[in-house]
């Protein structure tokens, strides 16, 4: 394991890498679209910080990559207008966690009145970006004022989960949908 570590390809990212309900997250996006804003609520509501603006990650194995944060980054978020915070003085040591793979991204996007229309209300905004060789799951949330980034962020990652485990809410509603059509056609016939 130390050696797969110390031998592995590295790439460094600039965004925000979170344990969010202990799945790896890694939080992209502009420059001062919200991500540091945000890793600050998802921390208020009890999730992790592994790096905040350049993670370093390594491809461990066939389908892992590990996220850490560089060393004289550890602890340390910026956010603009508070400048340097140790998060590990204000929310104590479970707040940090020292590595996690990555599973998912999230991409904070300003999306215009044409790209929000071309987003598919039903299945979302759904892609992969290759990091290290490996596609990764990457879910685009469009940033807007009075949207609660931190509740989407986490039903992004519950939704991961559930996809991860073979459920996927877009089929179920196109499946109910069919049945319905069909149950309604078949009711219609019965009075003709």
């Amino acid at each position: 394991y130390f050696l797969s570590l110390e031998l592995a390809e590295r790439e460094t990212l600039h965004g925000v890498f979170l344990e969010v309900l202990g799945i790896g997250v890694m939080l992209t996006g502009m420059v001062a679209s919200g991500k540091s804003e945000l890793a600050l609520e998802l921390l208020a509501r009890g999730h992790r910080l592994i790096a905040d603006d350049a993670p370093e990650f390594a491809r461990i194995a066939p389908d892992i990559i590990s996220g850490s944060c560089p060393p004289l980054l550890q602890d340390f978020i910026e956010v603009r207008g508070l400048g340097l915070l140790n998060v590990r003085s204000m929310f104590g040591d479970t707040a940090i966690k020292r590595s996690k793979y990555l599973r998912l991204i999230i991409h904070l996007a300003h999306l215009d009145d044409e790209s929000l229309a071309k987003m598919d209300r039903l299945t979302g905004s759904y892609s992969t970006r290759n990091i290290l060789g490996l596609e990764i799951p990457l879910v685009t949330l469009p940033v807007a004022p009075g949207r609660n980034m931190a509740i989407l962020m986490e039903t992004a990652v519950r939704n991961y989960i559930l996809r991860q485990a073979g459920y996927d809410a877009s089929e179920d509603f196109v499946t109910r949908q069919r049945i319905a059509i069909e149950q309604s056609a078949e009711a219609a016939e019965e009075k003709d």
